[in-house]
């Protein structure tokens, strides 16, 4: 059997394990956005601050991912909650530096006249700041995604949800039948995804960021 026959005899199980992959990849970079930006909202107006963050995220990824997991088994267990919190910590040094980044970017000027016109603090950073820094962070989700695609994968070692399942079977039944074609059609699943999220990050920006501020 040659690996198009064993994809469309085994579409219905691999297009579930697909869409498996790419919700806990896309649940995995949300959740990283929404702790990598409240950082960077904490962080950015302070030198100091920015580097001890930027310098604990970036610590997670000095981690190698298999030992990560054996950290966290003992005590999350197999599944669905080592395999994301594994994501989410991979995930947010690409957010929170492109926050800090965005952020620190913005113009004091366009502040001021904002803050002028009587703008809150919280209105300043929510209509303004964030708004002109929206371009990095969605640039950071879009590496931080596109790193998680790879990570979904090895995380599968932890009974997680996904391709790499598939991965791994045909690893440990290399030799038998179709298991070159069982790892390899989750191989090239994982990189179509990624491709396809990668089009969907382009849209996104194309149609959410003011054309006067579009890279």
């Amino acid at each position: 059997m040659n690996l198009w026959e064993y994809v469309v005899d085994r579409w219905d199980k691999l297009s579930l394990q697909a869409w498996l992959h790419t919700s806990e990849v896309v649940q995995a970079t949300l959740l990283a956005t929404v702790i990598g930006v409240g950082i960077g909202i904490a962080v950015y107006r302070s030198p100091a601050g920015s580097a001890v963050a930027t310098a604990l995220a970036s610590a997670v990824l000095t981690i190698p991912s298999f030992a990560l997991l054996g950290l966290l088994i003992p005590v999350l267990g197999l599944g669905v909650a080592p395999s994301m919190t594994v994501l989410v910590l991979y995930g947010l040094l690409p957010i929170v530096r492109n926050t800090i980044v965005g952020l620190s970017g913005v113009n004091p000027a366009v502040v001021d006249a904002a803050r002028g016109i009587g703008m809150s603090r919280f209105s300043v950073l929510t209509k303004i700041e964030l708004a002109l820094a929206w371009p990095a962070i969605l640039a950071g989700m879009r590496v931080a995604t596109q790193m998680l695609m790879g990570i979904a994968v090895v995380v599968a070692y932890a009974k997680g949800p996904g391709l790499g399942s598939e991965v791994f079977s045909g690893l440990t039944r290399a030799g038998s039948a179709n298991a070159t074609n069982q790892a390899l059609a989750g191989t090239l699943g994982v990189v179509v995804l990624a491709l396809v999220l990668d089009g969907i990050y382009l849209l996104i920006n194309r149609y959410t960021t003011p054309r006067g501020i579009r890279d």
